[in-house]
């Protein structure tokens, strides 16, 4: 039998050119082909337009979203070069759009520092586009040209307007850059406008407008004076949505507005610079073959740092403007410069803070940070297309030296503001050091056992028999009344109980250790049995579910927020699981009235709404209920069997799960509702009062 392996040859082999790889592979540029693709391709557009913003020629930059599922990027910067490039005697415009590894920031000349650094990025686009049409304002001139899946040629379109569907005609021997208008002296810019190919992109691959919005916000906080718009004219039902953003205030601005806390310090700016050197291969003076080279590239730093109250950690860090949410060498570095020069600190120190011979960790200096890291450097070496990480060995020198600069040159101030807060600062890691330690040790000589065995509950807990966690269920409840209920209704196999007196100390102004003292939030985080804060570990939580069961009033709402507020600001891994729930109970309890021997019907309902409609039926049916119809205003109105049969049986009762999906903006919320600051909360209550119907408020 002969042997397979010896048939295979070089005539077997596939050579893909030009932009046909990228259609076969698309994943090795863009990612997926599902909606993060597709907003990947709109940022490599995007970032074309940001990279001439960036060096001084732009300040605007407008998205259009259109709604026959095309989107357009403008901008007004210096134009995609229109002259011929000489070594494929192609227009500049569709070198960039048609030819991989091509571009203008491939050397120092034309970009300091720039974020489409491949070469790839338009001529991805291009390629896995049904249509993309281009125009460029340059020397009092506008040019055009249109591609079909990278191709160029020309669209026949028709009085609707341009669409991939047109008739289209591929240039044959030679491709035209075409003349189409006149622009204004002085004016100039590119226009780009594409179709994403339905033959590589799934059905549901769609712009998200939020990641759109956030990224463009993000951009403008990094490149000052720029100002970024979004528009969304997708929906032909409804005016057209627009965003701006424009922030003169650069990365500093960015912190604060990233900081979910109260602050501890004030946002410190620290920049810096350094020189490497690094061997590249470039062309040769007549263009036609690759060498290497030796060249010296300048690599500037930009950091803002606030440290809050709390101890969440959000570190952004940047390279050219583009994120780097995996890192790299620059936050490699930046974290190794502050844990080494925060070290040194505290040993410095080390009689007044009463450290001895303990050492900082990492998540000791980061706790309660917001950051913003940002670097420029020309030609940067990423990982990959996507541009996740970077890579350039330099950067983590760099950057660590201007970290320690910058912190020292802080630390060493005699300004009285400074001296407190850094003092403050010294403070805060120290006792998160502290903390640390202290959690672990109790955590190595704790016995495991039951934590009914191995801990003192608080006596008011009504348990459950079971020690299944995945089915348990605890049941925090509104007082004794409704425990009076409550106990003898549940389930005791499997449903636990703890009532708390009226409303919860409001934590998100409180501190820890005013958390910690007061009996009813010490004995809901003891009860749950998985800590608190950075130590919560929620593999040791002792129930499957917490349900919040509070009256259906305004102060039931009230005590449910308090207590929502506890375990979002010290349990928050019980939200992200989704183990957290609010009992629904009902409002109403009608009796429909049947004549005869047949027992009259019980019906409840959840709301007003509910509660009329189902009225309006009886009275269509003719059928009777009783009067006055039942309101209930407590839980400890409802007897065992209704509580059971309406808010607790697993059968038939309702519950809303409580989830986090978005954790920026449910820090934010909680912050405006339940923070310090007065004047924010007041402005919402006064421009939300008028969506409020008198008839709703529970007086």
């Amino acid at each position: 039998m002969a042997n397979s392996g010896d048939a295979y040859s070089a005539r077997h082999l596939s050579v893909l050119d030009g932009l046909d790889a990228v259609r076969k592979r698309p994943g090795m540029y863009i990612g997926s082909t599902d909606s993060r693709g597709l907003m990947h391709c709109l940022w490599e557009i995007i970032d074309n337009s940001v990279d001439e913003a960036l060096a001084g020629h732009g300040s605007r930059i407008r998205v259009q979203l259109h709604s026959d599922g095309s989107v357009s990027v403008d901008d007004d910067g210096r134009g995609v070069p229109v002259d011929i490039e000489p070594k494929t005697g192609l227009s500049g415009v569709e070198v960039v759009f048609t030819k991989l590894h091509a571009g203008g920031k491939f050397g120092a000349s034309n970009y300091g520092s720039a974020g489409g650094l491949h070469g790839v990025g338009a001529s991805v686009v291009n390629a896995l586009s049904a249509r993309l049409d281009v125009e460029v304002d340059r020397g009092g001139k506008t040019y055009a040209m249109s591609f079909r899946r990278g191709e160029p040629g020309v669209f026949e379109d028709g009085p609707d307007g341009p669409s991939p569907t047109s008739n289209f005609i591929p240039f044959t021997s030679t491709s035209e850059l075409r003349v189409v208008g006149k622009a204004k002296r002085g004016v100039t810019g590119t226009r780009v406008r594409y179709w994403a190919d339905p033959q590589v992109f799934i059905r549901e691959a769609s712009f998200q407008t939020n990641d759109l919005a956030e990224r463009a916000r993000q951009t403008a906080f990094l490149v000052p004076g720029l100002e970024m718009v979004i528009e969304d004219a997708r929906d032909e039902s409804a005016e057209p949505t627009t965003q701006r953003f424009r922030f003169d205030g650069g990365i500093t601005e960015f912190a604060d507005f990233l900081a979910p806390d109260a602050p501890t310090t004030d946002t410190w700016r620290i920049e810096g610079s350094g020189e490497f050197t690094e061997t590249i291969p470039v062309l040769d003076d007549e263009g036609l073959q690759l060498v290497t080279k030796e060249v010296a590239r300048t690599m500037h730093v930009d950091l803002a740092l606030r440290w809050g109250t709390g101890y969440e950690t959000n570190v952004k860090s940047f390279v050219n403007i583009i994120s780097t949410p995996k890192g790299g060498s620059h936050l490699a570095g930046f974290e190794q410069g502050m844990l080494r020069f925060f070290r040194a600190e505290v040993e410095k120190n080390a009689r007044r803070l009463k450290v001895g011979n303990d050492k900082l960790d990492k998540d000791d200096v980061l706790a309660g940070l917001t950051a913003v890291v940002t670097v420029r450097i020309p030609e940067p070496q990423f990982e990959g297309q996507t541009k996740e990480v970077l890579g350039t060995p330099a950067a983590r020198a760099i950057v660590q030296k201007a970290v320690t600069a910058g912190l020292t040159e802080k630390f060493a101030s005699t300004k009285r503001q400074d001296k407190a807060e850094t003092n403050l600062l010294l403070d805060k890691v120290v006792q998160e050091m502290k903390s640390r330690l202290s959690a672990r040790a109790h955590k190595e000589t704790q016995r495991r056992k039951n934590a009914l065995e191995s801990s003192s509950l608080p006596t008011k807990l009504v348990d459950c028999r079971s020690n299944d966690v995945a089915q348990s269920e605890l049941f925090i409840v509104e007082g004794d009344s409704a425990l009076g209920t409550a106990k003898p209704a549940r389930n005791s196999e499997f449903q636990a109980l703890l009532p708390i007196r009226g409303k919860i100390l409001n934590v998100q102004k409180a501190s820890i250790s005013d958390m910690l003292s007061n009996s009813e939030c010490a004995s809901i985080i003891q009860v749950v049995g998985a800590g608190s804060g950075r130590s919560f570990d929620i593999g040791q939580a002792r129930y499957g579910k917490v349900i919040l069961m509070s009256d259906a009033d305004v102060d039931g709402a009230h005590i449910r927020t308090l207590l929502l507020t506890l375990f979002f600001r010290y349990m928050r891994p019980m939200l992200d699981a989704g183990r957290v729930f609010a009992a629904v109970p009902p409002l109403h309890r009608v009796v429909i009235m049947h004549a005869g021997r047949k027992p009259n019907e019980t019906v409840y309902t959840y709301s007003e709404k509910e509660l009329q409609t189902l009225l309006a039926k009886l009275e269509k049916q003719g059928k009777r209920y009783q009067d006055p119809i039942q309101r209930y205003k407590g839980l400890g109105e409802m007897d065992e069997d209704q509580l059971w049969n309406t808010t607790m049986d697993p059968s038939a009762r309702l519950l809303r799960r409580v989830t986090n999906a978005d954790a920026h903006n449910a820090e934010r919320v909680f912050d405006l509702l339940m923070g310090s600051d007065v004047a924010p909360r007041k402005e919402f209550i006064i421009e939300g009062s008028e969506q409020v119907a008198r008839a709703d408020i529970d007086v």
